[in-house]
């Protein structure tokens, strides 16, 4: 776990992780390139790689590849490679051509030289290294401590760093996108960033034995890690929810505190793991048994494999000892002030959810009804929440749902109850993990007073698998929202920077780009939309979400298509959605019980009355939460649900709108995390996976923005100095470095369209730049081929002429050696060589006393000049300490100056705005002043207007009273339903005293009721409707009364026209005033005719709920008949047997010869006793079958009387719904009226 970085001895350099050694860039400076020849080609194993151009035919380009192959492409599959001094580029937005090769191939060999950071833009890339190296060690920390971004090499804590100078410069709110596939490495940089906030914001007073805030922000991570991380098959450590942290600082940059805010846990990961996989750490860290008397405590065993919920998949993750975990965790519970009874809960709790995991159910006989088969881990988890075994089972077999004002039991069978508790240990862990998340942020919330903060968002990255459903849409939808923001934010700030650089540029909003498809899931009847409105409706199944989808987006909307076929072996999908990233289809198969998440409410109401303290607040604080979060939407107006019926979607979407809204107000920086392979290599990349990621990741898709604008600038100075060379007459012309750039550009005939000129800097279109090097590199070449011929012909020149005077010496020589070969022969000379060396002799003696006089001379000078030369060295000393004092000084002052000059512009800037701010303030005030004066004249107009609208209000009194006439013959109508109503409850009455099994029809009744609950769902639902229709009107009504206010800004504007103009004016204002009041009136009949539809529809909810029960009844005297008819048939076989009785004895009397007399009257007596109960069974019949005409005939009647009250409630409905759409009629040609009027008025 990471902990603010405490200095330990000398921490490693590491210098080769983030800088490119000498050597290495000497080879990639030294590789042959030919920008005309070099180019990418797509391959099907490294992504890309580089090939040579051969030949060129139309569309078709030849490219011979490095293994000897020469192959044809598409022109547009071929890239054009970047010269080598971009070789591992630190910030690949400063690529001479920006394409998808080069960016792999950039981030590829970075990544062989273990540069695992890389800018791409406002990216910040890591990819993953699956190793620990010592780059976030103390030593790197104050590297990066106050260093500008361009000073240093990339590196997540110069992002956090920049971030945090932001924060405290600019004084706003700073947020740290932090996102990527699973695996990629989130949460290490994650928990990074806040161990870096943690050491540079930390306060330097601790109070004695008192944990640190900076230790208590670090120390949340091992407890959100064991209750929301788990072990997947791609990572380990995987965080199976979104979170969004805040940081937040005092004004001087202290830490001041933090809180927490997470996203969609994984909760099915309770119940249920894949074979690769395991449930949350917290389960097995337990199971180590580290922490003393714990497992005691928990009734936990020594063997995982008993507790079915969280032994499906692995149980051990190699190289991590949950034993050490678990200790850490129960550490970070005391660090963060977790009292030991919340610490005993929290264990109890978590290991009820391992032993509700083993509570079995059987099937009772043959009744639709379940009971318990075995009550062992029942009494364990009723020990560990607090609560009585009994009532328990009861609850889980027999729940008591609320059917209008009553509450009814509901038999479950075991597949139900089976389901049932898998939803409550979901439901129990979720709430545990919220009230975790609630109790570290108390711990974290000082009183200490909060400037700003820094959010660090860790949420999953775009996912396309095989099988997507209902966690991928909202985890896309999630990602789609945030490359929005970051398309919107990127060339906000780039089109900001050419406005300030005066270039003209049409304003372009790149988060557009993915308005459709966030529309498609957001907007009113999108798909969220359509899956709440689905949730509420009883009957709705997959199949009629499905269809509602296809037919209100199908050929509707763009993002919106049909799924491709699916690989073997996979479900296919039921629709596609177009995203940024790529095509997804999805499978809604169990969305609507996902959305609706359904708990056993009989149960939650036992564990709230429970003796274990934490689970009574965990769901008490569950139950407030719909109304806490529904407090908005009151104040906002009408509500559009209650906030009982809360789904999933409706409370994720409200998350991230709100995280939205957070982001939109902060400054933001974005990581970018990638997963280089899927086999744990370090400096192995995998193309596809890799340039996947890219695509998902958004990266690619800022180099596609990037490419619209400018991505490459340059100051004019550097300018000016690199491209001398290509126009150097005419830019050494001009003092001015902006008209030297004009002049280049004009020398070199670039197109207009590929550069602009701006106030300090040239910016260039993606690829220009490298046309600009390809112009330096030929006139280089010229002006070497130049300078090789000049130096060439030097050299020749001066070896030319040394000849010459060596032939010139040569002569000289051989002439006087034959003139002394001559000499040497002849007489005089031989005299003269003796004779001339006596003539010096007095000369010599001359020359030496005058060679002394010059000595005795120059001694006397050395020794003042060595006497001077001391003295000067003296001075030269002190004057070079003087030197050096005054250098000293003086680079102190220049750096004071530079701060000063900096701070100057900064002050000029500001001032120059406020002087801006004010004008345009000053011009406002007199604006409005001029307005307010207008609005004051009309007031009083309207004022005058008024007294003549009183007559229209007496005319509206009396259409209320006739309405309100109306509404008292409903009411009599009604009255009349109520004592058919009661009517049909005293028949209901007498038949209920004939029940004979009351259990059974009280279940079948329950179920019945559960249809009648089911169908007021369903008019709620279509009373929401009604509401959304009013919603409608209400906005019409506003939209009139903005169209109200364009009406007299256009009525203020002709003021000066003649006296006609304006009594028409004035008449268009009070008919637009009648038009409100009559539009005023329509919605208040609407309501009123909505009540009563209402009402109306719940009286045949009712009647038709009693002509179930009717029904119902019938089915039980049925079944009692068909009872009777079994004895009948019972009695018919015991005749049938005495009738072969009495023939067998018949048969042995004729046998006999001769019969007795007592035989005789004994067969008499039996075929007497036959034909009596032959009468018996014949009264019994006729008895059954007229009570079971009377019975159908009373049912009959009873059906005839219930389907003329329909019709007549049939009639009222239609009749109303007549009226109703008479009104909208009505209002759509008062809208109409109001339109003309309003272009009348315009026109004039």
């Amino acid at each position: 776990m990471p902990k603010p970085v405490v200095q330990v001895g000398d921490d490693p350099d590491p210098s080769e992780w983030l800088y490119i050694s000498e050597e290495m860039r000497r080879i990639d400076q030294s590789k042959p390139y030919d920008a005309k020849k070099a180019c990418w080609v797509p391959d099907e194993a490294e992504g890309y790689v580089q090939g040579e151009i051969k030949a060129t035919k139309g569309d078709l380009v030849t490219v011979a590849l490095p293994g000897g192959e020469t192959k044809d492409f598409k022109k547009d599959l071929v890239g054009q490679v970047n010269p080598p001094k971009y070789e591992k580029c630190e910030d690949m937005s400063n690529l001479t051509y920006l394409n998808d090769a080069s960016v792999l191939h950039n981030l590829r060999e970075r990544y062989r030289a273990r540069l695992i950071y890389t800018y791409s833009g406002l990216f910040c890339i890591v990819i993953n290294p699956y190793k620990r190296w010592p780059l976030y060690t103390l030593r790197v920390a104050k590297m990066y401590r106050g260093k500008r971004r361009n000073e240093i090499p990339p590196h997540l804590f110069a992002v956090s760093d920049g971030a945090y100078v932001n924060m405290l410069t600019n004084k706003e709110n700073q947020s740290m996108l932090i996102t990527g596939e699973s695996g990629a490495g989130k949460t290490e940089n994650t928990k990074k960033v806040i161990a870096y906030f943690a050491t540079i914001g930390a306060s330097k007073k601790d109070t004695e034995g008192k944990p640190s805030l900076e230790d208590q922000v670090v120390q949340t991570n091992p407890v959100l890690e064991a209750y929301g991380n788990a072990k997947t098959v791609r990572n380990d450590n995987s965080s199976r929810f979104g979170k969004f942290i805040r940081i937040h600082f005092t004004a001087s940059g202290k830490l001041a505190g933090a809180d927490i805010e997470t996203y969609l846990l994984e909760k099915a990961r309770v119940i249920s793991q894949q074979t690769l996989e395991r449930s949350y750490h917290i389960f097995y860290q337990m199971m180590s048994g580290s922490v003393k008397g714990l497992k005691e405590m928990c009734f936990l065993s020594n063997d995982i494999y008993d507790y079915v919920n969280v032994s499906q998949g692995k149980i051990t993750i190699p190289n991590v000892d949950d034993g050490e975990e678990c200790m850490l965790t129960d550490v970070a519970f005391d660090v963060l002030g977790f009292t030991q009874d919340e610490k005993d809960n929290i264990y109890k709790i978590t290991a009820a959810v391992m032993h509700m995991g083993g509570m079995k159910f059987k099937q009772k006989g043959r009744e639709e009804q379940a009971e318990a088969d075995g009550t062992d881990e029942g009494d364990r988890v009723a020990k560990l929440l607090g609560c009585v075994t009994d009532d328990l089972y009861k609850n889980l077999l027999k729940p008591r749902i609320k059917v209008g004002t009553e509450y009814v039991t509901k038999g479950q069978n075991k597949d139900q109850v089976s389901n049932a508790v898998g939803a409550l240990c979901k439901g129990i862990f979720d709430r545990l993990f919220k009230w975790l998340v609630k109790k570290c942020n108390e711990t974290l919330d000082t009183k200490q007073k909060r400037a700003q903060f820094i959010g660090v968002l860790d949420i999953a990255g775009f996912e396309i698998f095989d099988f997507n459903g209902f966690e991928q849409l909202c985890i896309n939808f999630t990602n789609e929202k945030l490359q929005q923001f970051f398309n919107h934010h990127m060339f906000v700030l780039e089109q900001e920077e050419y406005k300030k650089e005066g270039i003209n540029w049409a304003f372009i909003d790149f988060g557009m780009d993915l308005l459709a498809c966030v529309e498609l899931i957001e907007k009113p009847m999108g798909i969220l939309s359509i899956l709440e409105e689905e949730s509420m409706f009883p009957k709705a199944t997959d199949q009629t979400f499905v269809e509602k989808l296809i037919t209100n987006h199908l050929g509707k909307s763009a993002p919106f298509m049909k799924p491709r076929p699916p690989k073997p072996g996979i479900p296919a999908g039921h629709f596609a959605i177009g995203h940024y990233a790529g095509v997804v289809s999805y499978n809604i198969t169990g969305w609507l019980e996902k959305n609706k998440d359904p708990l056993n409410d009989t149960v939650v109401e036992q564990f709230k009355k429970g003796e274990n303290s934490l689970l009574v607040e965990i769901f008490s604080e569950a139950a407030a939460a719909p109304a806490e979060g529904a407090a908005p939407a009151a104040k906002g107006g009408r509500g559009k649900k209650g906030a009982a019926f809360a789904t999933v979607s409706s409370a994720y979407k409200e998350q991230l709108n709100n995280l939205m809204t957070t982001l939109q107000s902060t400054s933001p920086h974005f990581v970018r995390c990638i997963i280089p392979n899927e086999l744990k290599q370090t400096g192995l990349i995998d193309a596809k996976l890799v340039m996947h990621q890219l695509t998902c990741n958004g990266v690619l898709e800022g180099i596609r923005i990037c490419r619209k604008g400018f991505p490459n600038r340059m100051m004019y100075p550097d300018f000016k100095q690199r491209y001398l060379i290509l126009a150097p007459a005419a830019m050494q012309a001009e003092q001015d470095s902006k008209k030297a750039a004009e002049k280049c550009f004009e020398a070199i005939q670039l197109d207009p369209d590929s550069y602009r000129i701006g106030h300090t800097k040239v910016f260039f279109r993606a690829g220009v730049l490298g046309q600009m090097e390809d112009f330096r590199d030929q006139r280089l070449s010229k002006i070497m081929s130049w300078m090789q011929s000049w130096c060439r012909g030097y050299l020749s020149r001066t070896e030319f002429k040394k000849m010459q005077s060596q032939r010139t010496a040569l002569e000289v020589v051989q002439r006087n050696l034959r003139k002394y070969l001559k000499l040497r022969t002849w007489a005089w000379w031989k005299l003269w060589q003796k004779v001339k060396p006596l003539l010096n002799v007095s000369r010599v003696e001359d020359q030496i006393a005058k060679l002394e006089e010059k000595a005795q001379k120059a001694t006397e000078a050395f020794e003042k000049e060595e006497k001077l030369r001391k003295e000067l060295e003296a001075l030269n000393s002190k004057l070079l300490a003087e030197k050096t004092a005054l250098l000293d000084s003086l680079s102190g002052e220049k750096g004071a100056l530079q701060e000063y000059q900096e701070k100057a512009a900064k002050l000029t800037a500001q001032k120059n705005d406020l002087e801006n701010q004010l004008r345009d303030t000053q011009e406002r005030l007199a604006q409005e002043e001029d307005a307010r004066n207008q609005l004051f004249q009309t007031k009083k107009k309207l004022e005058q207007e008024i007294s003549g609208q009183k007559k229209d209000a007496e005319d509206l009194e009396l259409q209320i009273q006739k309405i309100e006439q109306d509404k008292a013959s409903k009411d009599h109508q009604i009255r009349n339903l109520n004592d058919e109503i009661a009517h049909q409850d005293e028949l209901i009455n007498k038949l209920n005293k004939e029940k004979k099994m009351q259990g059974e029809v009280n279940q079948k009744t329950a179920e019945e009721l559960q249809a009648a609950e089911d169908k007021v769902n369903h008019l709620n639902k279509v009373k929401a409707k009604l509401e959304q229709t009013l919603d409608e009107l209400e906005d019409s009504l506003e939209r009139e009364k903005k169209l109200r206010g364009d009406v007299e800004k256009a009525k203020r504007k002709v003021e000066g026209d003649l006296k006609i103009t304006q009594e028409a004016v004035s008449d268009l204002e009070r008919n637009k005033k009648e038009l409100e009041q009559t539009i005023m009136r329509k919605d208040k009949e609407i309501s009123a005719l909505s009540a009563k539809l209402e009402d109306e529809q719940n009286l045949v909810g009712k009647l038709q709920k009693q002509i179930k029960e009717l029904q119902g009844r019938i089915e039980e005297l049925e079944e009692e008949v068909e009872a009777e008819r079994q004895a009948r048939a019972k009695a018919e076989k015991q005749r049938a047997d005495l009738a072969r009785e009495l023939e067998e004895l018949g048969e042995r009397l004729e046998e006999a010869g001769g019969a007795t007399s007592a035989q005789i009257e004994l067969n008499k007596k039996r075929e007497a006793e036959l034909a009596k109960l032959r009468r018996d069974l014949e009264e019994a019949n006729i008895q059954h079958e007229g009570t079971l005409a009377n019975l159908r005939k009373k049912h009959n009647d009873a059906v005839a009387e219930m389907a003329e009250q329909v019709d007549q409630l049939n009639k009222l409905k239609t009749k109303a719904e007549h009226d109703r759409a008479n009104m909208y009629n009505e209002l759509n040609n008062t809208r109409s009226a109001c339109d003309q009027l309003a272009r009348e008025k315009s026109e004039a």
